[in-house]
């Protein structure tokens, strides 16, 4: 089963300052993730700094795909997370290098002999996402929450995977919200590394 493509509109200003499109159609920025099959990054938008500059600029997801979010900014994406194989789960871990250099951001990987998934990792940011169809599992370190449709994770810059266990691909949409993580909390993952 493969989903439908995504749709983006986007919108600028004409000299007048009136409403004017911009692009209508399919996103540009597709990215198979060569490491993981099945897995796809739909890039959809970003922006950098805060308050965000609202400009006709290009767009920025025709450059390389990146994890986390730009300084300060956001980044939008539709995530296609295929079921977990037998072989994933037993050798994933040792692709994973692999995988989050393609994304721009290896450190970004957590994943070691007893982690509970290959895909375990940590971005600080804080991120939303949103099962928009099939069912996935939010792992934390010490914690599993099964998602459907509809279910909104708010994730903040924990240690986590989504395992997919349904036997059917998996799309969710994730915001992503550049962070910095409180005094307290880097010292504590400072000392468990």
């Amino acid at each position: 089963m493969s989903f439908p493509p995504i749709h983006r509109v986007v919108t600028g200003h004409n000299e007048k300052g009136q409403a004017v499109l911009v692009s209508n159609g399919p996103l540009p920025t597709v990215l198979p993730m060569a490491a993981i099959p099945g897995t796809f990054f739909h890039e959809v938008w970003s922006t950098q700094g805060c308050p965000v500059l609202v400009d006709n600029g290009p767009d920025p997801t025709l450059g390389p795909v990146v994890l986390p979010p730009p300084p300060q900014g956001t980044r939008i994406r539709f995530v296609d997370i295929p079921p977990d194989t037998d072989e994933f789960l037993k050798q994933g871990a040792q692709r994973m290098q692999a995988a989050f250099d393609q994304i721009g951001d290896a450190a970004a990987s957590t994943v070691h002999a007893h982690s509970p998934h290959p895909l375990m990792h940590r971005t600080q940011s804080v991120d939303y996402g949103v099962v928009i169809e099939g069912e996935v599992v939010l792992i934390l370190d010490n914690a599993e929450v099964p998602l459907k449709p509809g279910s909104v994770v708010v994730q903040r810059g924990t240690n986590h995977a989504w395992a997919n266990r349904s036997g059917k691909p998996c799309r969710m949409l994730f915001v992503l919200v550049d962070g910095v993580y409180d005094a307290a909390i880097a010292q504590s993952l400072a000392a468990s590394t």
